[in-house]
């Protein structure tokens, strides 16, 4: 039994509408959750930076451990530091960063935001 142009054609369409159809969909969902999903990311990158920053320059632990102060559900979180402006970076790649500077006297305090 063999197929003619016109039927193998029409086969190939419809998975290509659904492949279509299946993009859409998944694009407007993400959509839809963008704005909880930055939220959740910008609030675990402040929270991975305050509490590495205090693990680190006020514990004077290794960065390395810092992440064992962490809550459940933090491994999308990065650290990064810069030992000469003792200072964290806490990422959420690559929806959100915050840094957090150590301060004598004061501790660890949020940087001032770029724009």
């Amino acid at each position: 039994m063999t197929q003619t142009a016109a039927a193998r054609g029409s086969g190939r369409s419809g998975k290509r509408r659904l492949i279509l159809l299946a993009v859409l969909a998944a694009l407007a969902l993400l959509a839809w959750f963008w704005g909880p999903l930055t939220a959740q990311a910008r609030a675990g990158a402040a929270y991975g930076a305050r509490i590495a920053c205090s693990c680190r320059y006020v514990a004077g632990r290794d960065l390395g451990q810092c992440r064992d102060d962490f809550m459940p559900g933090m491994s999308l979180v990065m650290l990064s530091e810069d030992e000469e402006d003792k200072s964290v970076t806490a990422r959420v790649f690559p929806v959100a960063s915050e840094t957090v500077r150590y301060r004598k006297g004061q501790g660890c305090m949020f940087a001032p935001r770029e724009n």
